[in-house]
């Protein structure tokens, strides 16, 4: 499965199996996010079989038979939760890719001991990874009117990245989000929020992958 059709395939689930993740998986993605971390400067590790992500009562009433999850961390600096964003949003198409299925948790994951998990680092969330009761269905959303401008007519690498950026998973599915375009140029604003760096690396990610990197840049 390519990552366009893992984009389109991919929805949040939060109950999970308890079948294991492969080996080679399992070693696939965590080579993915050694490369990552490398690229970008971050510290994310994968963690299999252990259920520590969620304290006992949110895996009692929502994230059930989480054994598996990416502890997305990194030394503070500016950028970092868009960093973390946007490494994530590869992360889950390429878990998609290999017949799995994610959660980004932002706010309900057991921060305290994930803290303990990364010293010294700044933990932004979990992504929840296994094989899925359900795949998920898709989230509500707004249209592309509503989260885009383009000066004059929009090309068509605009529109499709705008329709890849609606996807993406955003904090609370509130896709508060804004892409303008003029020419080459695309800017992304965020509504202000403590999630608002996360949810521009996501959004940044899939409005790359459907736009294609070679037709436009970044403001």
């Amino acid at each position: 499965m390519d990552m366009k059709k893992a984009m389109q395939e991919r929805h949040t689930v939060r109950r999970y199996t308890d079948k294991p993740i492969s080996r080679e998986a399992a070693e696939q993605l965590a080579r993915l996010a050694e490369g990552l971390n490398m690229e970008h400067g971050t510290a994310i590790e994968l963690k299999t079989e252990d259920s520590r992500a969620f304290g006992a009562l949110i895996r009692l009433v929502l994230a059930k038979g989480v054994h598996n999850y990416f502890l997305m961390a990194g030394e503070e600096r500016p950028g970092l939760d868009e960093a973390l964003g946007f490494c994530g949003a590869e992360l889950m198409l390429s878990a998609q890719a290999l017949g799995l299925n994610t959660w980004w948790a932002g706010g309900t994951f057991n921060r305290r001991l994930m803290e303990e998990l990364a010293p010294g680092k700044r933990v932004a969330g979990v992504i929840a990874a296994g094989y899925g009761r359900t795949q998920g269905v898709p989230h509500r959303s707004k249209t592309p009117g509503q989260v885009s401008a383009y000066e004059g007519d929009a090309p068509e690498w605009f529109k499709e990245g705008v329709k890849a950026a609606l996807l993406a998973p955003t904090a609370l599915n509130r896709q508060g989000f804004m892409l303008t375009g003029s020419g080459r140029m695309v800017e992304l604003r965020c509504e202000n929020g403590i999630f608002s760096g996360v949810d521009a690396g996501l959004v940044k990610y899939h409005f790359a992958l459907g736009a294609g990197t070679e037709n436009f840049e970044w403001v």
